[in-house]
């Protein structure tokens, strides 16, 4: 078995989303990292391996986790901008966002890969722990994208894959 997560492509991310959607999804890569400490948060979602050690983080910020939040659920999109407008995230798109970081977890799994799960979700607002906030914006093997997401429109994503 390889002890060495990898890091998806931004197409692979893309299809998940897309399909969990339902909806046309865009990418482009090269889009600034997206720290939660900003003014609004973000949702990160925390992926550990079997031994439960820190090996991939998720994060999206407030504008997208609420996008795709309302969107996976054919909520209109007026509901994502009043979420955006309060700053926090509803309980209802905070758990939609929150399945979709699960169904991500299938992008680090593959035969002969360590199984990682996502083991934590911190909501925006909410302090990470100092072992998860350190990785945060550092240069790991990262990919940092702009995703627009048809009919509800734009955010940012950041995946990291840490160790290996």
């Amino acid at each position: 078995m390889s002890d060495l997560t990898p890091l998806p492509a931004a197409k692979e991310v893309r299809d998940v989303i897309a399909d969990l959607l339902g909806r046309d999804v865009q990418v482009l890569t090269g889009g600034g990292m997206v720290d939660p400490a900003d003014e609004f948060g973000a949702l990160v979602g925390v992926y550990v391996d079997r031994r439960l050690q820190l090996s991939a983080l998720v994060i999206m910020d407030l504008d997208l986790a609420a996008r795709c939040g309302a969107a996976i659920a054919l909520i209109p999109s007026s509901g994502a901008e009043r979420a955006i407008g309060a700053g926090a995230l509803p309980e209802n798109l905070l758990d939609n966002a929150s399945e979709i970081l699960n169904v991500l977890a299938s992008l680090f799994n593959g035969e002969g890969l360590p199984h990682l799960k996502l083991d934590a979700v911190y909501e925006p607002g909410q302090a990470l722990p100092a072992d998860v906030s350190q990785w945060v914006l550092t240069y790991v093997r990262r990919l940092d994208l702009d995703v627009d997401v048809k009919g509800y429109g734009p955010g940012r994503f950041s995946m990291l894959v840490l160790g290996g």
